[in-house]
Protein backbone atom coordinates (compact mmCIF):
# COMPACT_ATOMS: atom_id res chain seq x y z
CA UNK A 1 0.00 0.00 0.00
CA UNK A 2 1.16 2.86 -1.06
CA UNK A 3 -0.83 5.80 1.11
CA UNK A 4 -4.51 6.53 1.71
CA UNK A 5 -6.36 10.16 1.92
CA UNK A 6 -9.33 9.60 4.02
CA UNK A 7 -12.67 11.37 3.99
CA UNK A 8 -14.44 11.90 7.22
CA UNK A 9 -17.47 14.10 8.28
CA UNK A 10 -17.00 16.49 11.10
CA UNK A 11 -20.34 17.85 11.65
CA UNK A 12 -24.01 15.67 11.43
CA UNK A 13 -23.43 13.84 8.02
CA UNK A 14 -24.39 15.46 4.93
CA UNK A 15 -21.67 18.34 4.24
CA UNK A 16 -20.87 16.68 0.87
CA UNK A 17 -18.19 13.68 1.53
CA UNK A 18 -19.59 12.11 -1.83
CA UNK A 19 -18.76 16.17 -3.80
CA UNK A 20 -15.69 15.61 -2.52
CA UNK A 21 -14.31 12.05 -2.64
CA UNK A 22 -15.67 12.76 -6.41
CA UNK A 23 -13.51 15.47 -6.75
CA UNK A 24 -10.28 13.89 -5.24
CA UNK A 25 -11.12 11.05 -7.76
CA UNK A 26 -10.94 13.48 -10.64
CA UNK A 27 -6.96 13.49 -10.36
CA UNK A 28 -6.37 9.85 -11.90
CA UNK A 29 -3.80 9.01 -9.20
CA UNK A 30 -5.84 6.88 -6.82
CA UNK A 31 -5.90 2.95 -7.14
CA UNK A 32 -9.41 2.22 -4.91
CA UNK A 33 -12.04 3.96 -3.42
CA UNK A 34 -13.27 2.37 0.04
CA UNK A 35 -16.40 3.13 2.00
CA UNK A 36 -15.05 2.11 5.64
CA UNK A 37 -18.33 2.35 7.61
CA UNK A 38 -22.05 3.00 7.73
CA UNK A 39 -25.17 1.67 5.61
CA UNK A 40 -27.89 2.25 3.27
CA UNK A 41 -28.85 5.24 5.71
CA UNK A 42 -26.51 7.13 4.41
CA UNK A 43 -26.63 9.08 0.68
CA UNK A 44 -23.95 10.62 -1.18
CA UNK A 45 -25.30 12.90 -3.91
CA UNK A 46 -23.07 12.78 -6.68
CA UNK A 47 -22.95 15.00 -9.89
CA UNK A 48 -21.06 13.37 -12.68
CA UNK A 49 -20.88 14.24 -16.15
CA UNK A 50 -23.65 16.64 -15.46
CA UNK A 51 -26.11 13.99 -13.96
CA UNK A 52 -27.15 13.60 -10.47
CA UNK A 53 -27.11 10.40 -8.36
CA UNK A 54 -27.46 9.24 -4.69
CA UNK A 55 -25.62 6.11 -4.07
CA UNK A 56 -26.39 4.17 -0.36
CA UNK A 57 -23.70 1.62 -0.74
CA UNK A 58 -21.40 2.20 -3.95
CA UNK A 59 -18.13 4.08 -3.36
CA UNK A 60 -17.69 7.34 -5.42
CA UNK A 61 -15.33 5.07 -7.29
CA UNK A 62 -17.54 2.92 -9.20
CA UNK A 63 -17.88 5.84 -11.83
CA UNK A 64 -13.95 5.90 -12.98
CA UNK A 65 -12.72 3.46 -14.78
CA UNK A 66 -10.07 1.50 -13.51
CA UNK A 67 -10.25 2.23 -9.88
CA UNK A 68 -12.01 -0.77 -8.12
CA UNK A 69 -14.45 0.49 -5.27
CA UNK A 70 -14.91 -1.79 -2.44
CA UNK A 71 -17.36 -1.48 0.35
CA UNK A 72 -15.38 -2.89 3.13
CA UNK A 73 -16.04 -4.64 6.47
CA UNK A 74 -16.81 -1.43 8.74
CA UNK A 75 -20.07 -1.06 6.62
CA UNK A 76 -23.15 -2.95 6.95
CA UNK A 77 -24.71 -4.21 3.31
CA UNK A 78 -28.65 -4.34 2.40
CA UNK A 79 -28.26 -6.48 -0.68
CA UNK A 80 -31.74 -6.01 -2.27
CA UNK A 81 -29.92 -2.10 -2.51
CA UNK A 82 -26.84 -2.90 -3.52
CA UNK A 83 -28.21 -4.43 -6.68
CA UNK A 84 -30.81 -1.97 -7.16
CA UNK A 85 -28.30 0.18 -7.30
CA UNK A 86 -25.24 -1.39 -9.51
CA UNK A 87 -28.71 -1.62 -11.80
CA UNK A 88 -29.58 2.16 -11.96
CA UNK A 89 -25.22 3.27 -12.49
CA UNK A 90 -25.12 0.77 -15.62
CA UNK A 91 -28.06 2.69 -16.75
CA UNK A 92 -27.77 6.20 -15.78
CA UNK A 93 -24.36 6.32 -16.98
CA UNK A 94 -23.90 3.11 -19.26
CA UNK A 95 -21.46 1.35 -17.11
CA UNK A 96 -21.36 -2.44 -18.57
CA UNK A 97 -19.21 -3.84 -15.64
CA UNK A 98 -18.62 -1.74 -12.53
CA UNK A 99 -15.22 -2.22 -10.85
CA UNK A 100 -17.60 -3.16 -7.35
CA UNK A 101 -16.47 -5.31 -4.23
CA UNK A 102 -17.71 -6.64 -1.17
CA UNK A 103 -15.17 -7.47 1.61
CA UNK A 104 -15.59 -11.32 1.95
CA UNK A 105 -16.03 -10.11 6.05
CA UNK A 106 -19.33 -7.27 5.58
CA UNK A 107 -21.88 -8.21 7.79
CA UNK A 108 -25.36 -7.91 6.54
CA UNK A 109 -28.77 -6.33 6.71
CA UNK A 110 -31.70 -9.04 6.82
CA UNK A 111 -35.18 -8.12 6.35
CA UNK A 112 -35.19 -8.75 10.32
CA UNK A 113 -33.30 -6.13 10.74
CA UNK A 114 -35.19 -3.40 8.82
CA UNK A 115 -38.69 -4.68 10.52
CA UNK A 116 -36.98 -4.24 14.36
CA UNK A 117 -35.27 -1.01 13.06
CA UNK A 118 -38.78 0.43 11.54
CA UNK A 119 -40.29 0.13 14.62
CA UNK A 120 -37.30 3.28 16.08
CA UNK A 121 -39.72 6.25 17.64
CA UNK A 122 -36.66 7.13 19.79
CA UNK A 123 -33.60 8.27 18.32
CA UNK A 124 -35.37 8.84 14.49
CA UNK A 125 -33.16 6.27 12.29
CA UNK A 126 -33.80 6.37 8.82
CA UNK A 127 -35.12 2.62 9.30
CA UNK A 128 -32.55 1.14 7.08
CA UNK A 129 -31.92 -1.91 10.04
CA UNK A 130 -28.67 -0.64 10.24
CA UNK A 131 -28.77 -0.68 13.83
CA UNK A 132 -30.28 -4.40 14.56
CA UNK A 133 -27.50 -5.21 11.69
CA UNK A 134 -24.06 -4.09 14.12
CA UNK A 135 -25.67 -5.39 16.87
CA UNK A 136 -25.61 -8.89 15.68
CA UNK A 137 -22.00 -8.41 14.01
CA UNK A 138 -20.85 -7.87 17.75
CA UNK A 139 -22.73 -10.25 19.38
CA UNK A 140 -21.38 -12.57 16.83
CA UNK A 141 -24.45 -14.03 15.29
CA UNK A 142 -24.49 -11.83 12.02
CA UNK A 143 -24.15 -13.02 8.91
CA UNK A 144 -20.94 -12.38 6.46
CA UNK A 145 -21.42 -11.28 2.84
CA UNK A 146 -19.12 -14.75 2.16
CA UNK A 147 -21.74 -16.52 3.95
CA UNK A 148 -24.39 -15.38 0.85
CA UNK A 149 -23.53 -16.76 -2.63
CA UNK A 150 -25.49 -14.38 -4.19
CA UNK A 151 -22.69 -12.44 -3.75
CA UNK A 152 -19.56 -14.35 -4.74
CA UNK A 153 -19.03 -12.90 -7.83
CA UNK A 154 -18.28 -9.02 -5.57
CA UNK A 155 -16.32 -10.67 -2.95
CA UNK A 156 -12.76 -9.90 -2.16
CA UNK A 157 -10.39 -10.22 0.54
CA UNK A 158 -9.48 -7.13 1.44
CA UNK A 159 -5.92 -7.84 3.25
CA UNK A 160 -5.23 -9.83 0.08
CA UNK A 161 -6.12 -6.75 -2.12
CA UNK A 162 -4.28 -3.91 -0.54
CA UNK A 163 -1.41 -5.68 0.80
CA UNK A 164 -0.60 -8.63 -1.17
CA UNK A 165 -2.18 -8.14 -4.86
CA UNK A 166 -1.68 -4.39 -4.82
CA UNK A 167 1.31 -3.37 -2.32
CA UNK A 168 1.23 -0.02 -5.05
CA UNK A 169 -2.22 0.70 -3.98
CA UNK A 170 -3.60 4.87 -3.85
CA UNK A 171 -6.58 4.94 -1.44
CA UNK A 172 -9.42 7.30 -0.82
CA UNK A 173 -11.47 6.55 2.08
CA UNK A 174 -14.85 7.57 1.87
CA UNK A 175 -16.55 7.73 5.30
CA UNK A 176 -20.23 7.84 5.94
CA UNK A 177 -22.76 9.67 8.67
CA UNK A 178 -20.25 12.34 10.74
CA UNK A 179 -18.47 13.01 14.03
CA UNK A 180 -21.91 14.42 15.91
CA UNK A 181 -23.25 11.32 14.65
CA UNK A 182 -20.52 8.60 16.17
CA UNK A 183 -21.12 5.86 18.40
CA UNK A 184 -18.89 7.48 21.02
CA UNK A 185 -18.24 11.16 20.31
CA UNK A 186 -21.64 11.96 19.19
CA UNK A 187 -24.68 13.20 21.47
CA UNK A 188 -25.50 9.82 23.08
CA UNK A 189 -27.87 8.52 22.21
CA UNK A 190 -28.78 9.96 19.69
CA UNK A 191 -26.21 8.85 17.34
CA UNK A 192 -25.79 5.96 14.40
CA UNK A 193 -24.65 2.83 15.18
CA UNK A 194 -20.88 3.04 13.75
CA UNK A 195 -18.32 5.14 14.48
CA UNK A 196 -17.90 7.93 11.95
CA UNK A 197 -14.01 8.73 12.65
CA UNK A 198 -10.69 7.79 11.03
CA UNK A 199 -10.19 5.40 13.85
CA UNK A 200 -12.89 3.30 11.60
CA UNK A 201 -10.82 3.63 8.35
CA UNK A 202 -8.33 1.80 9.88
CA UNK A 203 -10.34 -1.20 11.50
CA UNK A 204 -11.19 -1.81 7.85
CA UNK A 205 -6.97 -3.07 8.02
CA UNK A 206 -5.55 0.46 6.54
CA UNK A 207 -2.31 1.17 8.84
CA UNK A 208 -1.89 4.07 10.38
CA UNK A 209 1.20 5.34 8.82
CA UNK A 210 -0.12 5.02 5.39
CA UNK A 211 -2.77 7.64 6.21
CA UNK A 212 -1.56 10.83 4.11
CA UNK A 213 -4.26 13.27 4.30
CA UNK A 214 -7.64 13.78 6.50
CA UNK A 215 -9.86 15.64 4.51
CA UNK A 216 -12.71 16.81 7.06
CA UNK A 217 -15.75 17.55 5.79
CA UNK A 218 -18.46 20.11 7.02
CA UNK A 219 -20.82 22.95 5.95
CA UNK A 220 -20.85 26.66 6.95
CA UNK A 221 -23.75 25.80 8.97
CA UNK A 222 -24.97 22.69 10.28
CA UNK A 223 -27.68 20.36 9.79
CA UNK A 224 -29.16 17.04 11.58
CA UNK A 225 -31.84 15.10 10.81
CA UNK A 226 -33.29 12.57 14.09
CA UNK A 227 -35.68 13.29 16.89
CA UNK A 228 -33.89 15.09 19.34
CA UNK A 229 -34.24 19.24 19.48
CA UNK A 230 -31.60 21.10 17.17
CA UNK A 231 -32.80 23.88 15.24
CA UNK A 232 -32.18 27.26 16.82
CA UNK A 233 -34.79 30.08 16.85
CA UNK A 234 -33.60 32.60 14.42
CA UNK A 235 -36.20 32.38 11.40
CA UNK A 236 -33.67 32.47 8.66
CA UNK A 237 -32.73 28.48 9.70
CA UNK A 238 -36.05 28.19 7.13
CA UNK A 239 -34.68 29.68 4.62
CA UNK A 240 -31.54 28.57 4.44
CA UNK A 241 -33.25 25.08 4.58
CA UNK A 242 -34.91 26.14 1.63
CA UNK A 243 -31.56 27.85 -0.32
CA UNK A 244 -29.41 24.56 0.34
CA UNK A 245 -32.12 21.47 -0.10
CA UNK A 246 -31.57 21.27 3.21
CA UNK A 247 -33.40 17.27 2.79
CA UNK A 248 -32.31 13.93 3.42
CA UNK A 249 -31.43 11.95 0.52
CA UNK A 250 -32.33 8.84 1.85
CA UNK A 251 -35.67 9.56 3.42
CA UNK A 252 -36.51 12.89 2.08
CA UNK A 253 -36.75 14.36 5.98
CA UNK A 254 -36.38 18.16 6.26
CA UNK A 255 -33.14 18.38 8.29
CA UNK A 256 -33.39 20.83 11.08
CA UNK A 257 -30.54 23.77 10.90
CA UNK A 258 -28.58 25.91 12.73
CA UNK A 259 -25.41 28.24 12.73
CA UNK A 260 -21.74 26.25 12.59
CA UNK A 261 -20.78 24.91 15.99
CA UNK A 262 -17.22 26.09 16.13
CA UNK A 263 -16.57 23.86 19.62
CA UNK A 264 -18.01 20.53 17.74
CA UNK A 265 -16.07 21.46 14.47
CA UNK A 266 -12.64 22.47 16.57
CA UNK A 267 -13.05 18.96 18.57
CA UNK A 268 -13.65 16.55 15.40
CA UNK A 269 -10.80 18.38 13.41
CA UNK A 270 -8.57 17.24 16.41
CA UNK A 271 -9.56 14.03 16.81
CA UNK A 272 -9.52 13.01 13.42
CA UNK A 273 -5.85 14.63 12.59
CA UNK A 274 -7.75 16.65 10.00
CA UNK A 275 -4.89 18.59 7.84
CA UNK A 276 -7.27 19.85 5.47
CA UNK A 277 -11.13 21.33 5.91
CA UNK A 278 -13.90 22.03 3.21
CA UNK A 279 -16.36 24.19 4.67
CA UNK A 280 -19.45 23.83 1.24
CA UNK A 281 -22.49 25.73 0.60
CA UNK A 282 -21.10 28.69 1.28
CA UNK A 283 -22.98 30.33 -1.50
CA UNK A 284 -26.18 29.31 0.61
CA UNK A 285 -24.94 32.15 3.37
CA UNK A 286 -23.48 34.24 0.60
CA UNK A 287 -26.86 34.48 -0.87
CA UNK A 288 -28.39 34.51 2.69
CA UNK A 289 -26.72 37.96 3.75
CA UNK A 290 -25.84 36.71 7.16
CA UNK A 291 -22.57 34.83 8.63
CA UNK A 292 -22.60 33.58 12.21
CA UNK A 293 -21.47 30.44 14.45
CA UNK A 294 -22.43 29.63 17.53
CA UNK A 295 -20.43 27.90 20.74
CA UNK A 296 -20.46 28.22 24.91
CA UNK A 297 -20.50 32.07 24.44
CA UNK A 298 -23.82 32.21 22.26
CA UNK A 299 -23.60 33.32 18.54
CA UNK A 300 -21.93 35.66 16.74
CA UNK A 301 -22.56 37.29 13.70
CA UNK A 302 -20.13 38.73 10.89
CA UNK A 303 -20.40 41.65 9.14
CA UNK A 304 -19.30 39.61 6.01
CA UNK A 305 -17.53 36.68 4.70
CA UNK A 306 -14.29 37.68 4.77
CA UNK A 307 -14.36 38.44 8.78
CA UNK A 308 -16.81 34.27 8.92
CA UNK A 309 -13.44 32.94 7.18
CA UNK A 310 -10.63 35.00 8.99
CA UNK A 311 -12.41 34.02 12.27
CA UNK A 312 -12.76 30.05 11.14
CA UNK A 313 -8.88 29.86 10.01
CA UNK A 314 -7.66 31.62 12.72
CA UNK A 315 -9.71 29.10 15.66
CA UNK A 316 -8.28 26.24 12.90
CA UNK A 317 -4.86 27.07 12.77
CA UNK A 318 -2.04 25.11 10.95
CA UNK A 319 -5.25 23.17 9.06
CA UNK A 320 -5.44 24.14 5.58
CA UNK A 321 -9.04 25.67 5.09
CA UNK A 322 -11.07 25.82 1.64
CA UNK A 323 -14.39 27.25 1.44
CA UNK A 324 -16.33 25.40 -1.55
CA UNK A 325 -19.50 27.10 -3.10
CA UNK A 326 -20.63 24.89 -5.83
CA UNK A 327 -20.81 21.37 -7.38
CA UNK A 328 -18.31 21.80 -9.14
CA UNK A 329 -15.80 23.64 -7.33
CA UNK A 330 -13.58 22.33 -4.26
Amino acid sequence: MNFVDIVVDLQYGDSGKGKVTHHLLKSGEYTHCLRYNGGCNCGHTLIHKGKKFITHHLPAGVLYPGVKSIIGPGCVLNIEQFMKELKEIQEVFGITEPEVYIAKNTHIITDAHREEDGKDTKIGTTKSGNGPAYRDKFSRIGIRAEDVPELKPYLIDLYEELHVTCPDAKIVAEGAQGFGLDIDWGDYPYVTSSSCTVGACLLNGIPYNKVRNVWGLGKVYETYVGTKDFEGTDPLFSKIRELGGEFGATTGRPRAVNWLDINLLMKAATINGVNKIVLNKADILEELGKWAIRGKFGIISFDDEREFQEYLQTKLDGIEVIFSYSPERI
